[in-house]
């Protein structure tokens, strides 16, 4: 019998060949957000290595979205350009190539890790305004105010994402995911710890979700209807001690995600404010929170947070705890990490013909 790992997922007109997924992870390697040759041995490399979905790093809707200077974009016709062979190189070792459409909001305009990811001014020659639901700024040293956000660049926001799908789509993606996760842009309007807007888009559970949900609306209208969206949410804030968002938000929102659009739940958490207190970072500690939006919700999910051996990411799809398992860090350093699992599993699944000497007997 086929391990549950290897089983493959349709979702609309869509099959992932099976249930490992690349988390979106940032390389901080693009220049004026275009991708070059880096991205495409990183997500080709994964797609070798025999992962069923290949998603690329958060990857900005316009400028002011990055995190750094370093991170990706979509937001004009040459970011396609760049992105076009990446898909077509995934596709072609039998991946779905999928993209994670986002925004950072004041969380934007920092440095690159390795330059000490410090925050940037908007006077700094890196550095950018930030924009949030509030004008609150995050709580860090070196961080330059950001600023509210009004109504008409709340639309303007939605309209970017709107016309990064259709980019997405050019460049050959066959999945769109909208990052509402980590403390970014969406997810400081969904949370009560950075949002104390008083107009429709603030107080209420209602008005906190609304761009969101419209964001995913926007994207759902031109993505086509054959191919799947994924949202990304924090299912928690981790922040007990005040007003916050947390699980049972999350399985709220998640069948409102699905009516805009949606067709999974990209589950992690956190993110949002430093004084967050995690449980702990051990292997599958954000499962619980997956669990409970597939069990209460109903709807599809995605589960990450330190997933490293094969035999967990299989229970986790044979006892109904995911239906895909993201891995990030692991998959950094083991791109082939699938083919291991399989082979550790017993699943028999295609090599790439160029590697077929090295497999496992």
């Amino acid at each position: 019998m086929t391990p549950s790992l290897f089983t493959p997922l349709s979702i609309r007109d869509t099959e992932i060949p099976n249930r490992v997924m690349l988390s979106p992870m940032c390389q901080y390697s693009a220049d004026d957000g275009l991708a070059n040759e880096w991205h495409r041995v990183h997500l080709g490399s994964r797609a070798v290595g025999g992962a069923g979905l290949v998603m690329a790093e958060a990857t900005a809707v316009e400028p002011r979205g990055r995190i750094t200077p370093g991170c990706l974009g979509i937001w004009s016709d040459e970011h396609v350009e760049r992105l076009e062979p990446i898909t077509e190189f995934v596709r072609s070792q039998g991946s779905v190539p999928a993209i994670q459409l986002a925004h950072a909001g004041r969380k934007g305009s920092h440095a690159v890790p390795a330059d000490g990811g410090h925050g940037l001014g908007p006077d700094h020659e890196d550095g950018w305004e930030t924009v949030s639901a509030s004008d609150d700024p995050y709580p860090e040293e070196r961080q330059a105010a950001t600023r509210r956000l009004d109504i008409d660049g709340i639309a303007d926001v939605t309209e970017s994402f709107r016309a990064a799908a259709e980019r997405a789509l050019a460049a050959g993606f066959e999945v769109a995911e909208v990052h509402a996760a980590h403390g970014y842009l969406f997810h400081q309007f969904l949370s009560p710890v950075t949002n104390d807007r008083d107009d429709e888009y603030g107080g209420s559970f209602e008005n906190r979700t609304r761009l969101l949900r419209e964001a995913v609306a926007a994207v759902r209208d031109v993505w086509p209807a054959d191919k799947p969206l994924f949202v990304r949410i924090s299912a928690t804030d981790w922040l007990p001690d005040r007003p916050s968002w947390d699980v049972d938000d999350s399985v709220r929102l998640a069948p409102l995600l699905v009516d805009a659009g949606a067709d999974l739940i990209d589950v992690s958490s956190g993110g949002i404010h430093p004084d967050q207190r995690l449980p702990g970072t051990g292997p599958g500690y954000q499962v619980p929170c997956a669990e409970a939006v597939r069990e209460r919700a109903d709807v599809p999910v995605a589960a990450v947070g330190g997933i490293t051996e094969p035999a967990h990411a299989d229970a986790l799809v044979r006892n109904g705890r995911a239906d895909l398992v993201a891995i990030g860090r692991e998959l950094l350093r083991h791109p082939y990490w699938p083919l291991e699992a399989a082979h550790e599993l017993g699943a028999d699944i295609e090599w790439p013909v160029q590697y077929r000497r090295g497999r496992f007997d």
